[in-house]
C-alpha cells in the first residue's frame, strides 16, 4: 500500500456546513466530503481490494464507494486535513488480517479436577442427608 498513490486517488468536496453557526455557515463551505472508489483504485493490489471489501462492508456503498464526511472545523483545509487522517487510519485497520484462531484441547488434569471435585461435593451433599431408616 502506496499512501501517497492512495491520496492522489481521493476526491474531496466542499459543501456547506450543517446546524447552528451563525453567518459563518451560511457563506462559506467549510464541510469536505471524501471519497475514494475502492474497485478502481491502482494503488491497491487486488488482494488489498478484496480484504478493505470485507472489513470495510458496512461503509462502502453498492459502487464500492467509500464516503467521509468532517465538518468539525471552520476551516475547509483543516476538515480536509481530519478526514485525510480519519481515512489513512480506516484503511490501515481494514487491511490487518486477523489472526486464525486454534482450537485448544482441554488438559487431562483440568478433566480429573472437575471430577474430584463433583465428586467431593456429591459426598457432602450426602452426608447432610437424613439417614433411610428402612
Amino acid at each position: 500500500m502506496e499512501i501517497q498513490k492512495i491520496i492522489s486517488e481521493l476526491q474531496y468536496k466542499a459543501v456547506r456546513s450543517s446546524g447552528a453557526g451563525g453567518q459563518n455557515v451560511n457563506k462559506v463551505s467549510s464541510k469536505v466530503v471524501l471519497s475514494f472508489d475502492l474497485k478502481n483504485s491502482q494503488a491497491l493490489s487486488e488482494e488489498e481490494k478484496m480484504l478493505l471489501e470485507t472489513n470495510l462492508s458496512s461503509r462502502l456503498t453498492t459502487d464500492l464507494v467509500l464516503i467521509l464526511n468532517c465538518d468539525e472545523d471552520r476551516s475547509q483545509l483543516k476538515n480536509k486535513e481530519i478526514v485525510t487522517k480519519r481515512f489513512l487510519e480506516l484503511i490501515k485497520k481494514g487491511l490487518i488480517v486477523p489472526k486464525i484462531r486454534k482450537s485448544t484441547k482441554v488438559p487431562k488434569s483440568v478433566i480429573k479436577k472437575r471430577i474430584k471435585d463433583k465428586k467431593n461435593l456429591s459426598e457432602i451433599k450426602q452426608s447432610r442427608r437424613k439417614p433411610n431408616l428402612d
